[in-house]
């Protein structure tokens, strides 16, 4: 089946976050959305946008943009582009597909009166009514009306084909102009849809084109956030203004700690130290250590968090001396830390560093550790099997002495990037011997 909820769909309050409901909306980017210019009424004013099928995020206030107002009178496109007071980046923006037609199974989600928990409403597309799209549904019944403006109108959910948004709804007709779709003769649903929005909509145009997300990029980051057994550090590439960089946006909030280069180390340390637990009447010690004031406090590895807690570096390059920043970050190693470095320009300052004193150690100690896991998952093995005798165990570790060797040859390798590209293959390989038979990747 496809997707069942979705951050994206919003419900619209005015006059306050407990306003009454007036209409729908689009979520299009952490801190962007879109509705109809008639739900908003007016250009200056306050609309609160609540997150109807996902509790967990907080609903928040939201404003016209600068140029994103596009009322019926002047333009016929019923549009309004709202800017979020705070940026939501937990929630995944909708895909928008800036292509439909004729005959494309559609459907929208709206709150009308009685249904503030919301109702979907299927149909087809149906032609083209001048700026606006056709929206034939099966019965009258199935018309949207009041309460579905500013909706998103998506593809047909499948297995394998995530929902797209293709357009928003702005309005139905009937030839008796009776208040309900189905005390008319004939009545008909009208979209906007995204390729046109997007023509006069700078904002939503940037974030149909082709290069405005980089999904491959979001899913390695998502599976590298989820699992604690990838590599302990990761650094990427990711250049401003990119679609890798809006997709490393709406990531941000899964590290536990985020530092910017360029800002305040001390601060950096605190954050930290806010993650573990320390000796009462030791924190400044560890403080200090971090800064590279005072030596390392005894037992400090053994200070590491129970979960694992990442650091997020974001622009290592941008910090005008990395040194001491890559010295605190190589302490927050020892004390079990992930890092996550992102630099904005391959081989920026910094990034010689990072690699030698950063990733190659913990690489190196990441492979070391998953040979301690094979080995114990073998002998496990043998035990279960009733081998237990000495002359037994050689062949039944096999796998462990081979990958033993291979480790042994990357220590000898002297040039840096192939040992690193080395470590990954072994790395990679582990995982795969550590595998259940029949587990997934």
């Amino acid at each position: 089946m496809g997707e069942l909820r979705a951050d994206w769909r919003l419900r619209l309050r005015r006059e306050g976050a407990h306003g009454p409901i007036c209409g729908a909306g689009v979520l299009v980017d952490q801190d962007t959305a879109l509705t109809s210019a008639h739900v908003v009424r007016h250009p200056d004013a306050v609309m609160w946008l609540e997150f109807a099928e996902n509790s967990e995020l907080e609903p928040v206030a939201a404003r016209v943009l600068p140029g994103g107002w596009l009322p019926e009178g002047e333009s016929a496109l019923d549009i309004a582009v709202l800017h979020l007071d705070s940026p939501r980046p937990q929630a995944r923006p909708a895909p928008l597909e800036p292509t439909l037609w004729g005959g494309m199974e559609v459907y929208a989600t709206g709150y009308a009166e009685g249904f503030d928990e919301g109702m979907s409403l299927w149909g087809r597309i149906g032609g083209a009514s001048g700026e606006r799209v056709q929206l034939d549904a099966v019965t009258k019944e199935e018309v949207v009306r009041e309460g579905f403006s500013g909706a998103a109108v998506c593809t047909r959910p499948q297995e394998g084909r995530p929902t797209r948004v293709v357009g928003i709804v702005v309005s139905w007709r009937g030839d008796l102009s009776k208040l309900l779709p189905e005390d008319n003769r004939l009545a008909f649903s009208y979209l906007l849809p995204v390729d046109r929005i997007a023509e006069l909509s700078p904002v939503i145009k940037e974030l149909t084109g082709p290069q405005a997300w980089d999904h491959d990029f979001e899913q390695r980051l998502t599976r590298w956030f989820e699992d604690p057994d990838e590599d302990p550090v990761k650094i990427t590439v990711v250049h401003s203004g990119s679609g890798k960089d809006r997709s490393l946006r709406h990531l941000l909030h899964r590290a536990q700690v985020v530092h910017h280069g360029g800002a305040s180390r001390p601060a950096l340390a605190d954050h930290a130290l806010d993650k573990i637990t320390s000796p009462t009447g030791e924190y400044l010690a560890y403080w200090d250590w971090l800064l590279g004031t005072k030596p390392q406090p005894a037992q400090a590895a053994g200070r590491a968090p129970v979960h694992p807690v990442t650091v997020l570096v974001d622009g290592v390059d941008e910090e005008p001396d990395p040194g001491p920043l890559i010295e605190l970050l190589g302490r927050l190693r020892v004390l079990g830390f992930r890092l996550l470095l992102v630099f904005r320009h391959e081989g920026g300052t910094g990034w010689t560093a990072a690699r030698d004193g950063l990733l190659r150690p913990a690489l190196l100690g990441h492979a070391d550790a998953l040979l301690e896991r094979l080995q114990r998952v073998e002998f496990s093995r043998v035990v279960r099997l009733g081998v237990v005798d000495s002359a037994s165990l050689d062949p039944l570790t096999e796998t462990t002495d081979l990958r033993r060797r291979e480790r042994r040859v990357i220590d000898e390798v002297t040039d840096p990037q192939e040992q690193l590209a080395r470590l990954r293959k072994m790395i990679k390989t582990l995982r795969a011997d550590l595998r259940p038979p029949g587990g997934r990747a």
